[in-house]
């Protein structure tokens, strides 16, 4: 009696059977032996991860964009203060001092939500919807 039982089918074309074959070619491992570990790797995001990720990436690129600006000023001061030999005001170094404590607390509040989504990922991929338990309860028989 076969542990695995099952067959499945799946149509691919052919670019996508040759980047198949290329894969298996590069790992040594068997069609059936690579699909299994794709899908016990994979991570999946629900809808709403995904979202949150995507807002995220936009916040980011927001970010960057910004910052890049501000280090665009401070440079263009640096060069006008080493041409001149005027430095910039106290008033325009606070302005700077608020503008990189406020990308501090948005790049701070933005690894929290990275966290909080890779926790939750990782909690899902644990626990078996089915039985309640985590998978390594599950394995040990005894709850932890």
């Amino acid at each position: 009696m076969r542990k695995r039982n099952r067959a499945i089918t799946i149509r691919m074309t052919d670019s996508e059977i040759a980047e198949l074959n290329e894969k298996l070619k590069q790992t040594g491992l068997s069609q059936q032996t690579y699909v299994i570990n794709a899908i016990r790797q994979a991570v999946i995001l629900s809808v709403d991860g995904l979202r949150t990720l995507m807002e995220i990436s936009v916040t980011f690129s927001d970010l960057i964009r910004q910052l890049r600006g501000m280090a665009t000023n401070i440079n263009q001061m640096a060069r006008w203060a080493n041409t001149t030999g005027i430095l910039p005001t106290e008033q325009a170094l606070v302005n700077i001092s608020w503008q990189i404590e406020y990308f501090r607390r948005e790049c701070e509040h933005i690894w929290q939500s990275i966290r909080f989504l890779s926790i939750r990922q990782k909690h899902t991929q644990e626990c078996d919807p089915s039985s309640g338990m985590s998978s390594k309860t599950k394995k040990s028989g005894k709850a932890m």
